[in-house]
């Protein structure tokens, strides 16, 4: 299997906390359908012979395109690749850019899971972030998609606001799960170097929360979304039996993916690439007929550390019989003494041969999967 991942670059305007690649301006707007047509005759050789299990659209802002032109895009794909019989088809998507024509034309080409950018039912919270939206317009695009008939509904939510609290935090969690949803992904706010709200942290308008804080604020994700039937399936992604992204599960299981559009990465299990963070550079480059993308070659290393990197954000975890046969028995040994120290401080637990991180713990990955990489 393989994964498509199309960047749509376009944004109404750049929240305050986002350093995804986003222009504010529509510039290539109108012919970004038969460019990403253009680029994927171009690379489709990047991929090998296996249908196509997962399309995802991504951003920036997928919802500022018509319907007619995502088709456009989708019906490229089609008739360049095998698709599995049952793909995941997702679409990113603002709340407040919906509206019941809309939904019809995305379920009618294809579509069959919805992502979300909620971020907060707070207004407060919202305005702070720099989102065009207000709670009631995401509460509204969440009960119209699912009545429309989208069943695979995600949204994201932000914690670990400064300018927020646990309690508005709780109350999120609590109107998300009242909601049609059957995934959740929830991100703890990161200040990005050259962001609006990383220069009011430097200038001291904002201070980040305390660690106790995310902690606090991360346990009770963790604890609510079990009591509601969700399964914490990777550090920052919840969903219900059936409901995981398996798209974003196929980044995580090294499953090779190409993506498309400015700034785009892709991944075939021996190289990585990933294309200008510039949309007049790619506007350009397909125009010209050429592939601008970087490349790099994986080494055995490159290989080992990745598989580690992304396996053990999940409940998956960790193979240390696999790790035995592609990497060697030297490897594997190094991974059981690391897993050992950490199944002591009960941070770790053992499945077979497999090593995970308790999903309770996940709030401490980092610390933990830093450790595991070998140099």
């Amino acid at each position: 299997m393989s994964g498509i991942y199309i960047h749509v670059p376009y944004c109404k305007r750049k929240c305050h906390y986002c350093d995804f690649f986003s222009v504010e301006d529509a510039r290539g707007m109108n012919e970004f359908a038969n460019l990403i047509l253009e680029e994927l005759r171009l690379r489709k050789d990047y991929l090998p012979t296996e249908p196509i299990e997962t399309v995802y659209f991504g951003g920036g802002t997928p919802s500022l395109l018509t319907a007619d032109r995502i088709a456009t895009m989708l019906n490229g794909i089609a008739k360049t690749f095998s698709i599995s019989p049952l793909p995941e088809i997702t679409l990113e998507a603002n709340p407040d850019d919906l509206n019941p024509g809309y939904i019809r034309s995305l379920l009618d080409i294809g579509f069959n899971r919805l992502s979300l950018g909620v971020q907060s039912f707070d207004d407060n919270d919202l305005q702070q972030l720099g989102r065009r939206h207000n709670a009631k317009q995401a509460t509204n695009a969440v009960d119209m998609a699912s009545q429309l008939g989208f069943n695979n509904i995600s949204i994201d939510l932000i914690y670990g606001l400064p300018y927020s609290s646990t309690n508005v935090w709780e109350s999120n969690l609590r109107k998300a799960f009242r909601l049609p949803i059957q995934h959740l992904s929830c991100y703890h706010i990161i200040y990005e170097e050259g962001t609006p709200l990383q220069r009011k942290v430097f200038m001291g308008r904002v201070t980040p929360v305390d660690e106790a804080v995310s902690v606090e604020q991360f346990d009770l994700l963790h604890d609510l979304a079990s009591q509601n039937g969700f399964i914490h399936y990777e550090i920052s992604n919840l969903g219900k039996e059936g409901y995981f992204s398996r798209h974003n599960t196929a980044y995580w299981k090294q499953i090779p993916y190409l993506g498309l559009g400015p700034s785009a990465h892709s991944y075939n299990k021996t190289s990585r690439a990933w294309n200008p963070r510039s949309v007049d550079a790619w506007i350009n480059a397909i125009k010209k007929g050429s592939i601008e993308a970087e490349n790099e070659l994986l080494s055995e290393k490159d290989i080992l550390n990745e598989y580690l990197l992304t396996s053990l954000r999940t409940i998956w975890g960790i193979d240390n019989g696999y790790i035995a046969g592609t990497f060697g028995i030297d490897q594997a040994n190094r991974i059981e003494r690391v897993a050992n120290k950490y199944m002591q401080l009960e941070i770790l637990e053992k499945c077979d041969s497999n090593y995970r991180i308790k999903p309770k713990k996940f709030i401490v990955s980092d610390g933990v999967i830093a450790d595991f990489l070998t140099e």
